[in-house]
């Protein structure tokens, strides 16, 4: 048997394997199960996690100040109309996985307010863009190729000042960000779109496409939060990082490029009857002092930079109970880079989500969202001045350790390229725990 026979042999075994999880998960969303009749399957259904935090592992685990995760995350799409083809069946089954681990120092080596943080990530497929959709932002944030398992977050973070002051420093990914009191912030970071495993699939609506962020590398961040309504973060990192490596040769062996971003931002909470609702406001300048190549003149230019603004607040709430978060909730971005060097020079985005909207179903979630690019008019590669995106999805959780998403994008001006047609995807995402 020829080597690439093989190779597709085991493709074609792992995408079989998907297309079961697959009909599992269906499956799943259409049992209910009847706990009086059985104890021990009604017990699977009601934890945590699949495994049961690995057959009570877990919770010896966390009396030392360990936290062990592992998920999956599989997804099926479907160019139904336009873009580059409707028939072709690449990269519609993609997948990926999540090992994360995380330690309380104080536990383990009795460092105060100190943890230490580790993710690795493998997955398969690059998704359908290429293949048959061709758009610019990438209808499949989660789509990220052959990967077995690469290190992408390795940090150590310690707090200072009575936990106002918070430092952090290793492999780090800048769109993680901190929170405060609660809230998702820096950088970039959306409560309602910011994670491609459980929210919008686009990634258009995960991160802002005009912040050139640099893939996941050594850095450091520092998050500063003197009151409830009020923080400041910041953050240094290797400009040419590359996710798949550990970063020592690009920064401190190659040329001395190294990211900065600022963000400052409110976060402050309306009044209603059911409590206060919480919102955050935020405001971000970047510089990324790499030489990049103007579109026109093809002269090197360095010292690129830019700014964004983005928000979320919470409209309303269902119940008076401070842990619930059943409600309305609203969230934008807009984000500004220079023309002569960015493909994206302006980026808007809005969108708004409902969690149990639906009686007896409190921890779904219905959101809406929509992005739009405006491409630089000095780049030639674009014929039309956008991409915009609408995706709309369901996230149904049937389980605790189970959660699957229907969802439907529609893509205008794919790739800005006016020979490719509007496109309609199709998309199943589930997302197990173990």
């Amino acid at each position: 048997m020829s080597r690439q026979k093989g190779v597709e042999m085991n493709r074609a075994r792992i995408m079989s394997g998907i297309v079961v999880s697959l009909s599992v998960a269906g499956i799943v969303c259409a049992y209910q199960p009847d706990p009086e009749k059985s104890d021990g399957v009604a017990g699977v259904w009601q934890q945590e996690t699949l495994t049961g935090g690995f057959w009570g592992l877990n919770d010896q685990l966390a009396d030392k100040g360990i936290e062990l995760a592992l998920s999956t995350t599989q997804i099926y799409q479907q160019n139904v109309r336009g873009g580059t083809s409707t028939h072709r069946r690449a990269g519609r089954l993609s997948g990926s996985y999540d090992l994360e681990l995380s330690a309380d120092l104080r536990k383990l080596a009795g460092v105060p307010a100190a943890r230490l943080y580790m993710l690795t990530e493998g997955s398969f497929s690059n998704g359908i863009d290429e293949a048959s959709v061709g758009s610019f932002f990438g209808v499949n944030g989660d789509a990220a190729g052959e990967r077995s398992m690469d290190i992408t977050e390795l940090w150590f973070e310690k707090a200072f000042a009575d936990q106002t002051l918070y430092v952090r420093i290793g492999k780090l990914d800048l769109t993680g960000g901190f929170e405060h009191h609660g809230c998702p912030v820096s950088f970039d970071c959306i409560r309602y779109a910011n994670d491609e495993n459980t929210q919008f699939l686009n990634s258009a609506l995960v991160n802002n496409p005009a912040i050139p962020f640099p893939d996941n590398g050594l850095g450091v961040a520092v998050h500063y939060s003197p009151q409830h309504l009020w923080y400041v973060s910041a953050a240094v990192a290797d400009a040419q990082a590359d996710i798949r490596e550990t970063g020592l040769a690009t920064t401190f062996h190659d040329e001395d490029y190294l990211f900065w971003i600022f963000e400052t931002g409110l976060t402050p909470h309306l009044n209603s009857a059911n409590g206060p609702l919480q919102g955050a406001y935020r405001l971000g300048l970047w510089y990324d002092p790499q030489d990049k190549e103007e579109f026109v003149t093809g002269k090197t230019r360095r010292d690129d930079k830019g700014f964004y603004l983005s928000f979320d607040q919470m409209l309303y709430k269902e119940n008076s109970d401070a842990e619930d978060t059943q409600g309305l909730g609203v969230f934008g971005r807009y984000g500004w880079a220079g023309s002569k060097v960015n493909e994206v020079t302006n980026f808007w985005s809005l969108g708004v989500q409902y969690q149990g909207l639906l009686p007896d179903r409190d921890d779904d979630v219905l959101a809406l969202g929509f992005a739009q690019g405006i491409f630089s008019n000095r780049a030639v590669d674009f014929t039309e001045d956008y991409e915009a995106v609408w995706e709309l999805y369901y996230s149904a959780q049937v389980t605790p350790w189970l959660a699957v998403s229907p969802s439907i994008q529609y893509v205008a001006n794919p790739g800005g390229d006016r020979t490719v047609g509007d496109a309609v995807v199709l998309g199943l995402r589930a997302l197990i725990s173990f």
